[in-house]
């Protein structure tokens, strides 16, 4: 007979949820990534602006922030387990209608829709994790992280060099080959996810707005912002920075070396996130290692690549840790709220971040300056971990 696992059941129950977890993170990202291989071509074709370049791209991070709390209703109304699979569809649709967009409008709003299928799986997969594996709440945030993150890469590394070959260079067929995957991930899930877990389904209370007058949220909101404004801005800024500073040849591998630095930290928290969920000094290491990288990218010369692969690192360390605090604090009933408010928090966060960052740069004229608001998000960090009390409530 089969040994039950730490979360209670069989193993193959545990692996099942293990897997469904994972799946959902990599339908988090695999279509909102799609997108910056094909850009040339798109602006090609289209005739796009830089301007217009931006808000396809700031478009998601946008619809994350704006449809968080919608996301808690629905949670709320149908499930959490519900509301993911829903909005891997939608997901999946949004991006087959990318390719289907006869103008720059149309793409728009395709891509409205894939960034709200993907803004109201966010906050459904905490509550998940609070029922599917209520002992093991780090583990299971890293399992669905590592999911995305994994999902943030495949389309990075494979779009240009084995998919467009493939379709004739067609960037329109691109999109809606990347949706097919994810259309099966939300099948997947349907089929193998538990469905007798009470809080997968809906929940008791009916209750869905944040209680925006709780510290709490805003403390883990300005926690996870943190980590994500550091993240999008270090891309954003990256490429510009480095032929500023005379050094174009390093763009392609400080990029790749911020995105798989993220890796190391996520397959280190599914070994240890149990010991490390309930303390403060890993966001304040996290705070400080993150202080170093972006030191090293500002200081230039040799550093930089090794500096943007700190930052990766340290930045996924903290989403990682963040986003488990919602079911590791909250009441069951209470984590879809906290979740939708700490992502309407973080998100909004990370989209002014780089416009602030964007600002400094150009009215000091000095290309570092870009990188000071990210060292403040540091510094935030340092400063609030200590205050959130790691005791669950109620």
């Amino acid at each position: 007979m089969l040994a039950p696992t730490p979360s209670g059941g069989p193993p193959a129950r545990f692996l099942d949820r293990v897997l469904a977890l994972w799946l959902a993170g990599i339908a988090l990202r695999v279509t909102i990534l799609a997108v910056p291989p094909v850009i040339p071509l798109i602006r090609s074709e289209f005739g796009m602006s830089e301007t217009q370049v931006g808000i396809l791209t700031g478009l998601p991070p946008v619809l994350f922030a704006l449809s968080a709390v919608l996301a808690s209703l629905l949670i709320a109304r149908l499930g959490a387990l519900t509301t993911v699979v829903a909005g891997i569809l939608v997901t999946a649709a949004g991006s087959a209608l990318r390719g289907l967009a006869p103008d720059v409008a149309l793409l728009y709003a395709a891509t409205i829709v894939t960034g709200f299928g993907v803004a109201i799986m966010q906050p459904s997969l905490p509550p998940l994790v609070r029922a599917w594996l209520p002992d093991r709440i780090g583990f299971g945030t890293a399992v669905y992280t590592n999911g995305l993150l994994v999902g943030e890469i495949i389309p990075v590394a494979l779009t240009i060099t084995v998919l467009l070959p493939l379709l004739a260079g067609s960037w329109r067929w691109s999109f809606v080959v990347w949706a097919v995957p994810v259309a099966l991930i939300g099948g997947v899930i349907a089929a193998i996810a538990p469905k007798n877990v009470v809080y997968g389904g809906k929940t008791s209370t009916g209750r869905w707005w944040p209680d925006w007058r709780d510290p709490l949220i805003w403390r883990l909101g300005f926690i996870l912002g943190a980590a994500n404004a550091m993240y999008f801005s270090a891309n954003a800024f990256l490429p510009d920075y480095l032929h500023y500073v005379g050094r174009p040849d390093l763009v392609s591998a400080a990029l790749t070396a911020l995105n798989l630095g993220q890796l190391p930290g996520s397959f280190l928290l599914l070994a240890v996130a149990g010991r490390l969920e309930r303390r403060v000094w890993p966001y304040v290491a996290s705070g400080v290692v993150s202080l170093l990288g972006i030191g090293g990218i500002m200081l230039g010369g040799v550093w930089i690549v090794a500096s943007a692969a700190v930052l990766g690192f340290a930045a996924a360390f903290t989403l990682i840790l963040a986003l488990a605090l919602p079911p590791l604090l909250s009441p069951s009933d209470d984590v879809h709220r906290v979740t939708a408010a700490m992502f309407t928090i973080s998100y909004s966060t990370a989209v002014l971040t780089p416009v602030i960052s964007g600002l400094a740069w150009d009215l000091t004229g000095i290309a570092q300056a870009a990188f000071v608001p990210l060292a403040l998000c540091a510094v935030m960090l340092i400063a609030l971990a200590p205050s959130v009390a790691f005791e669950r409530r109620g």
